[in-house]
């Protein structure tokens, strides 16, 4: 069993940067791919990015977001990150993160959730 939580969310103008933070409970963490999702207002889910779990030189990044964000994870710390750069109107949503036993683009490959965290991005 492993447990979410996001934080870092917050309304920010075009732009600017944020950083997501994703605290994974559980001492397998290590085991799990991990992956952000964001969903905005009517809407799908919708993979943002992705991280291996054996090798943090492994990643996936929807086209919306490479070059702009990055994810990392920190295992000491259980925890992984999204740093958003270049902030746009249109990345504004919900951003989840999500633990599975492979690095995919779909939310159904995942088997655990946080509760999400909130970005705005104002023009």
């Amino acid at each position: 069993q492993v447990q979410l939580v996001e934080s870092g969310g917050g309304l920010v103008q075009a732009g600017d940067s944020l950083r997501l933070a994703c605290a994974a409970s559980g001492r397998t963490f290590n085991r799990y791919a991990m992956g952000w999702f964001r969903q905005a207002p009517g809407k799908e889910r919708e993979g943002v990015a992705a991280i291996s779990w054996w090798s943090n030189a492994i990643t996936y990044y929807a086209d919306s977001v490479k070059g702009r964000f990055t994810i990392s994870r920190d295992s000491a710390k259980n925890t992984v990150y999204l740093q958003m750069n270049s902030l746009k109107p249109e990345d504004t949503a919900v951003y989840y993160c999500a633990a599975g036993s492979k690095m995919a683009a779909r939310a159904i490959e995942y088997d655990y959730w946080g509760q999400g965290t909130q970005v705005t991005v104002s023009s």
